[in-house]
Formats: structure tokens, C-alpha cells, sequence
């Protein structure tokens, strides 16, 4: 029993993400990935009480994974800017995170960014924009106690160019691009966005 549940379990979470990535969540329906799955619908909730559990456990992982990325670039960031070791501040970046987390998972990030309307991640975005741009008003803070001549930017001017920079970011996640194309693109992002945050952050 435990060797057939576990296949199950595979082929509902294949079927899931099929249904998901083709529908949508609002458009997925249990019947339909219980058919995919090729068992019964009484069946697939003995491994997942509704469809937003379906959801959730096909993208946690990967959103969990962004997360702890993000803290550990903070904190780099961070202790960086405190030692005033300025060129280590870009040793790291948002360019970085696609590479590293977002691109590698790009299934389950396309599924947040394009699919999850109607779920907790519907908005997934917006909060990955405003989580970037805390971190960044906390460097501002550092900084300017370093000594650095960083330009005043209001929290909305702030979350406009953080918006831009992000949503450039995720293109080639929404748009299925090439891993080779991916990094061409993401050099070019880099080109146009990093003297604007230099000149921004006064190094």
C-alpha cells in the first residue's frame, strides 16, 4: 500500500501542475485533475484536503527557498554596509536570485505569477516588491550613516523603480525563456538597472 500511495501521490502532483499551468486555479477543477491523476476524486483528497492545498504544496517549497535567499542577501547586504565594505554590497543581487532560485524553479514561479489568482499567492508580486524595497530603505539607513550621499527617495519613488526592476526580472519566468536567452536577457536588466542604483546609492 505505502509503494502505491506514494505513486499516487506523484502522478496527482503531476496532474495538478498540468491542470494548474493550462486553467489557472480559478479554472482547475478537483474531477479534472483526479482524471488526469487516472484515480477518483474521493481519492485525491486523501492526499490533499482541497484544491488550495494542492496549490500551496506545489509552490511553498520553492516560495520558502526565495524567502530564506532573500534574508541571507539582506544580511550580507547588511553587515556590508556596517564594515563599509561598499564593493562587497555588489557581490550580490536581485540578478543573482533569478539565477539561482527563481530560474531553477521556474515552474512553480510561473504557476505563482501567472496562475494563482484566487489563492493566498495571487498577490505574491506585489509582497516580493515590497519586501525588496525594505530591505533596501534599511541599506539607505546604513548607508547614510557611512557617510554615503544617497539621494533622498520618497517610499513611493522607491516602490516605482522597485516595481520596474522586478517585473523586468520575472519576464523570462512568464514568457518560458531559454536558460541560454534568460541569461542574456538578465544581463541586459543588469546593464540598464545597476548604474541607476549606483548612482542612487553613491558608490
Amino acid at each position: 500500500m505505502p509503494k502505491d500511495k506514494s505513486a499516487n501521490h506523484v502522478h496527482i502532483v503531476k496532474a495538478a501542475m498540468e491542470e494548474f499551468m493550462e486553467r489557472g486555479f480559478q479554472g482547475a477543477s478537483i474531477r479534472s485533475i483526479a482524471a488526469r491523476a487516472g484515480i477518483t476524486s474521493g481519492g485525491l483528497y486523501r492526499h490533499f484536503k482541497d484544491k488550495e492545498d494542492m496549490f500551496h504544496a506545489l509552490v511553498a517549497p520553492a516560495v520558502s527557498e526565495l524567502e530564506e535567499w532573500l534574508k541571507q542577501h539582506a544580511s550580507a547586504g547588511y553587515a556590508a554596509a556596517r564594515s563599509g565594505n561598499f564593493v562587497g554590497m555588489w557581490e550580490s543581487s536581485e540578478i543573482d536570485m533569478m539565477l539561482e532560485v527563481i530560474y531553477p524553479r521556474r515552474r512553480e514561479f510561473k504557476l505563482i505569477l501567472c496562475c494563482s489568482q484566487g489563492t493566498r499567492y495571487e498577490n505574491f508580486l506585489e509582497e516580493l516588491i515590497n519586501t525588496s524595497q525594505k530591505y533596501m530603505m534599511r541599506q539607505f539607513e546604513l548607508l547614510k550613516k557611512q557617510g554615503l550621499p544617497i539621494i533622498d527617495l520618497s517610499e513611493e519613488e522607491l516602490h516605482m523603480l522597485m516595481s520596474a526592476y522586478t517585473n523586468a526580472l520575472v519576464q523570462p519566468v512568464m514568457h518560458d525563456y531559454s536558460k541560454e536567452d534568460t541569461e542574456h536577457y538578465l544581463k541586459t536588466i543588469e546593464a540598464f538597472f545597476m548604474p541607476g542604483w549606483h548612482k542612487i546609492i553613491g558608490c
